[in-house]
């Protein structure tokens, strides 16, 4: 089975495609990108070049794919930063000719759009997500600010961005999962939300001067690899949160402003230290 991964790729560093093909690569499986943008490096550097590719230009690619009658090879779409409102479009379709073949194919929405109060996208962009892409979605794996944002709730605690999840459910999300939430004394959290319960993976809050990127990129890729490998919601988040603190980790004792993701790889097949996932 391969995963069809429409992200950004930076030439320097660990984001979008850039992070998930190597995540999901270490975990066995065959991680297949359509970059949406193409960077030199992230733009928190300060300074970069590249450009948003055109939509009209990845569609060709799924109906490449499609025409070439290698689409139904693919089990499952995973998507990240747009770059542009109508790579949306694109994203969609790909999913609904996905699953006219495989009507059992995987969509993990992973709607990138800011962080910390900060939307970092194009205007056109939220609405994309809650209109046409997070209706379709299997999973979707928001931080706290871009949950507020779709639901447009104050996500302060996981209480609230247990309600949030449900709000986003009755829109057609099978499963919701929510990073950076606060959760006690020096802890950060990951909530997840299905038909079946809720759960809370809690961590350490590891201090950085300045925090590395791509982690919601590593953590959304290594989620969808667990559930494709068959592990069930509570487990695979375990899994994927201990994989990303085990990289974090390594990445803070390296002192570098990237993440330390080849470094750290082994955490993604065997975290060091595994988080259990709490019911809520």
């Amino acid at each position: 089975m391969k995963i069809l991964s429409f992200q950004s790729a930076v030439t320097f560093g660990h984001v979008g495609n850039s992070a998930a093909l190597f995540a999901l690569q270490r975990l066995g499986l065959d991680a297949c990108p359509v970059d949406t943008v193409q960077f030199s490096n992230h733009p928190g550097h300060g300074a970069w070049r590249g450009r948003a590719l055109p939509a009209e230009a990845l569609g060709e690619m799924v109906d490449g794919l499609e025409g070439a009658g290698l689409l139904d090879a693919f089990g499952a779409v995973l998507s990240g930063y747009l770059g542009q409102a109508g790579t949306g479009d694109v994203v969609a379709g790909a999913v609904r000719r996905l699953r006219r073949l495989r009507p059992d194919a995987l969509y993990l929405c992973d709607p990138v759009m800011g962080d910390e109060g900060r939307l970092y996208v194009d205007a056109g962009i939220p609405e994309i997500f809650a209109r046409t892409l997070l209706p379709l979605a299997d999973l979707a794996t928001p931080n706290r600010f871009e949950l507020g944002l779709l639901t447009g709730r104050s996500i302060n605690d996981v209480a609230d961005a247990l309600a949030a999840s449900h709000v986003l459910m009755a829109g057609g999300v099978k499963a919701v999962v929510t990073t950076s939430l606060p959760a006690g004394d020096g802890l950060i959290g990951c909530l997840a939300v299905d038909g079946q319960g809720a759960w809370l993976v809690r961590t350490p809050l590891l201090p950085f001067a300045t925090p590395p990127n791509g982690g919601g990129d590593t953590l959304s890729a290594l989620l969808l690899g667990h559930v494709l490998k068959g592990r069930a919601l509570p487990e695979a988040l375990s899994l994927a949160v201990s994989s990303l603190f085990g990289i974090l980790e390594a990445t803070r004792s390296r002192g570098g402003r990237e993440m330390a993701l080849v470094a750290g790889q082994d955490e993604i097949a065997l975290p060091t230290t595994l988080f259990p996932p709490l019911p809520v």
